[in-house]
């Protein structure tokens, strides 16, 4: 053979070879294998908002051709539900999966990022966090705490719960033993409840035994999955304390600094994902379930106005005493505000008429 000819051919064809290798093999290489575990603060039974987890870790690995994955633990397995934040932040595990209220104790500025009483509906939340800085406004604050956060899961407004006895006045509200979750508990103490702060499995024994008198979780299909209509008949709404609470996955920082740029694209994309589809879940299940508990006994009740306003004024209170002593608290609420003063002034143009006239259509039978 030509000594020529055979040196190109060679050349040639180790510089195939050598591409071959690279295209994909070496990207491949080149990209780490991690593997998280995320706390969640929901049992797997709750297969809407423990599943949105689920969603997030499938497109993690989706997305990554399985290089980086999350493996999703129910609330307890690792650690407590209520305290899945805090282990995340002390690195015991590397993220969480959970509601930023829950934290609320710790610093108020906590359920800004979830839900507070007559707040943002879910749509204005998912507004403000994703084209009115508030993903920014929270993860400033979070990174006081050792975090990174990112929304991941909404369920809509939720009901206003149940009660053993009717409630017809803020005077049936005095004394009553109410497990409550977030902010909302220092609000409703302003109308004589007694606030008490349980994780989702252990309300229904609660109620059961009287421990407490109401409770709260978060709409029909979750609330008829967990039986509270078997112990408390009264089904309230609609949920003043959460109008659009959104659902967090909180990272330790240093675990997020370490993740290569590839990697924290995929899980932030995860996140809105997730987000999305929890939302539109319960958006979807929430009908069949309403029917099938009122078929079942539960009895839907409105709240009283007067309730209901002196919530309002108990709530704006609150946040004037609490933005006083915090200016972390007060600007992010600040934000909110003008916000939500915008929007439903938008809103109620469009939106509410469309609705108001398609309700009148179904009342009439023409849906």
């Amino acid at each position: 053979m030509d000594r020529r000819s055979f040196l190109t051919k060679a050349s040639v064809g180790g510089v195939a070879a050598g591409a071959a290798a690279l295209a994909a093999p070496a990207i491949a290489q080149e990209a780490p294998t991690v593997t998280w575990r995320v706390t969640s603060s929901f049992p797997k039974s709750l297969d809407t908002i423990f599943g949105a987890a689920d969603v997030m870790a499938k497109t993690v690995s989706d997305a990554t051709d399985g290089k980086f994955t999350l493996q999703v633990f129910p609330a307890g397995e690792l650690v407590p539900g209520l305290e899945a934040a805090d282990a995340v932040s002390q690195g015991t595990v590397e993220a969480c999966h959970t509601v930023p209220y829950y934290y609320w104790g710790k610093d108020p500025t906590y359920a800004l990022g979830a839900a507070v009483p007559f707040g943002l509906n879910a749509r204005m939340m998912n507004a403000w966090f994703y084209h009115g800085g508030g993903i920014d406004m929270m993860n400033e604050f979070y990174a006081t705490q050792n975090l990174i956060g990112f929304p991941a899961g909404n369920t809509g407004v939720q009901m206003a719960g149940w009660y053993r006895k009717e409630i017809n006045s803020v005077a049936d509200l005095q004394g009553l033993k109410m497990r409550i979750g977030g902010f909302a508990g220092k609000v409703i103490e302003k109308l004589g409840v007694v606030p008490q702060q349980i994780a989702g499995g252990d309300i229904y024994p609660s109620l059961e035994k009287g421990t407490i008198d109401a409770a709260e979780w978060v709409g029909p299909y979750d609330d008829e999955k967990l039986g509270f209509y078997k112990v408390a008949p009264y089904y309230y709404y609609p949920g003043w304390w959460e109008g659009g609470p959104a659902i967090a996955t909180m990272i330790n920082l240093q675990k997020w600094g370490e993740l290569p740029p590839a990697y924290q694209a995929a899980l932030k994309a995860a996140c809105v994902v997730a987000n999305t589809d929890m939302l539109s879940n319960y958006d979807w299940k929430n009908p069949t379930a309403l029917k099938t508990l009122v078929a079942n006994g539960a009895q839907l009740r409105p709240l009283p106005q007067d309730v209901l306003s002196a919530a309002f004024d108990a709530a704006a209170e609150t946040y004037a005493e609490v933005s006083a002593a915090n200016p972390t608290f007060a600007k992010i609420k600040a934000s909110q505000d003008a916000f939500r003063k915008d929007a439903y002034l938008n809103a109620q143009i469009a939106e509410y008429n469309y609705d108001v006239f398609m309700m009148a259509q179904q009342q009439a039978g023409k849906l």
